[in-house]
């Protein structure tokens, strides 16, 4: 690694070795060649005189790239894909007058950049996956584990803590739905030619319009797509782009909510990411328990949210069939969107499956909200042990307020139920059997349970591939 120079954080300190890989120029240039020996073998077998040898000589040489050669090239020629022409033409001097043949550069421009975005999607749902399935296990350990609800960040009827992670697995589950339905609607450019008309193929087949035809369907084939898209431009729509940043900026809020719902549990002592034996909180204040990893997802999934705009104004700006503003910008936002979201994922899942609850601060919580919220089955069970529900309302308001005043102007602990306990209007209501937090929590044990099994298993049966890596690097 160099030193003196900047390096991109996401590959450095961030996502995994997969992913910077399937964006690395090994690959992308080892597929423009696969790309144009798809294209050879489909025109011989359509009848263009390309002989065996010549196909031979370019399988020889599609990983074998000289990449200073073709730097040269490009900076002599101000073009990529001739650049990557003549070098592969110098390798393979028998194939050389047959590379590239009827094609424009976004034959292999276009058509590699949905493989590699099909590749991505494929390995973003599997770490997806792996996040769904250790929330849901979370779900089921702490199902019936009561706590308060919150609206407003303001104390609410309680729920459960397995509860609350379906609610954040939920996010994820409706993301993962949505990105195979991206996965499903990839097709191939394949052989459009220059402006989308596939004009020179119809030359190179002399007014042959379905071998025009055919040679689109078996490139599509040889290169892993069933179907192509109907019509593009110069370039595949860039609608494409938009929709797949969508997808990602989509998993990129739900991760945010999640983990800034962690960061605030944390601040609460109620629930912790896990923490290295050896990890540094603070550099001054040694006792710091700092939720690193939820803060990083969420610094992430800002960045990845803000890639969104890049490809709607990018599909926005596109003139008539193509212009080149798309280039640059989708060199950065399509590779970093991904190596992002990955990075993100492979957090999640570290911290989902390491999540730490304490059960003795969730119920102290508790208790210190349960008796205001208990107030309505306590002034039931006093009418039905013979009390006037009016003067019994009047009371519970009165104590009410005054146990309020307490813990707001004087920091002590809310003593309502004692007040109540002490009042001969109550004597014949058993309190504590109504303050068992159970009694509040609904149907969120069997909601849980419920969720789980029409919901994650399902997605762990269909998309769960095996064990996912979620070590951190840093």
């Amino acid at each position: 690694m160099s030193h003196d120079r900047y390096q991109n954080p996401l590959i450095t300190r961030y996502a995994s070795t997969e992913m910077a890989e399937l964006f690395s120029e090994q690959r992308k240039f080892s597929t423009w060649r696969k790309l144009w020996i798809a294209l050879a073998e489909a025109e011989q077998e359509l009848g263009i005189n390309i002989s065996d040898e010549q196909l031979q000589e370019l399988r020889d040489h599609q990983d074998t790239i000289d990449f200073e050669k073709a730097a040269d090239y490009e900076k002599q020629l101000r073009h990529d894909v001739m650049a990557h022409v003549h070098t592969y033409g110098d390798a393979c001097p028998e194939a050389r007058p047959i590379i590239h043949l009827g094609a424009t550069s976004c034959y292999v421009t276009d058509n590699t950049d949905l493989i590699l975005l099909r590749e991505a999607l494929l390995l973003v749902r599997g770490r997806l996956a792996a996040v769904i399935d250790s929330l849901g296990t979370f779900a089921s350990e702490n199902r019936d584990l009561a706590c308060l609800g919150f609206t407003h960040m303001q104390p609410a009827q309680p729920t459960t803590l397995g509860k609350r992670a379906c609610l954040w697995a939920y996010d994820l589950a409706m993301d993962i739905r949505e990105l195979q339905h991206r996965i499903d609607s990839l097709a191939a450019r394949s052989t459009k030619g220059t402006t989308g008309t596939q004009a020179s193929f119809l030359e190179l087949f002399d007014g042959d319009h379905e071998k025009v035809r055919s040679l689109e369907a078996k490139v599509s084939e040889k290169i892993g797509f069933a179907a192509n898209y109907s019509v593009t431009g110069q370039t595949y729509s860039r609608k494409i782009d938009a929709q797949v940043l969508d997808v990602l900026s989509g998993i990129a809020q739900s991760a945010h909510k999640i983990a800034t719902d962690i960061r605030l549990l944390a601040h609460r002592k109620e629930l912790e990411e896990p923490f290295g034996k050896k990890q540094i909180g603070s550099s001054a204040m040694a006792y710091k328990r700092n939720p690193m990893r939820s803060e990083r997802i969420c610094s992430l999934a800002r960045f990845v949210m803000s890639l969104q705009s890049s490809g709607a104004n990018t599909l926005a700006t596109q003139w008539m069939e193509r212009t080149l503003d798309d280039s640059a910008n989708r060199r950065l936002t399509l590779p970093q969107a991904f190596l992002a979201i990955d990075a993100i994922l492979i957090l999640c899942q570290n911290v989902t499956q390491g999540m730490v609850p304490y059960p003795a601060v969730i119920a102290r919580h508790l208790s210190s909200e349960l008796p205001f919220m208990a107030t309505e089955n306590i002034l039931m069970a006093a009418v039905q042990a013979g009390g006037d529900r009016q003067d019994l309302h009047e009371k519970i308001r009165e104590h009410s307020q005054a146990a309020a005043a307490e813990v707001k102007q004087h920091g002590k602990q809310n003593d309502l139920f004692d007040r109540l306990a002490s009042d001969e209007a109550f004597a014949g209501v058993d309190l504590e059997a109504l303050m068992d937090p159970s009694q509040f929590v609904g149907r969120a044990p069997q909601q849980v349970d419920e969720f789980i099994r029409d919901v994650v298993d399902p997605i762990r049966d269909e998309f769960l591939t095996g064990e996912m890596d979620a070590e951190l690097r840093v």
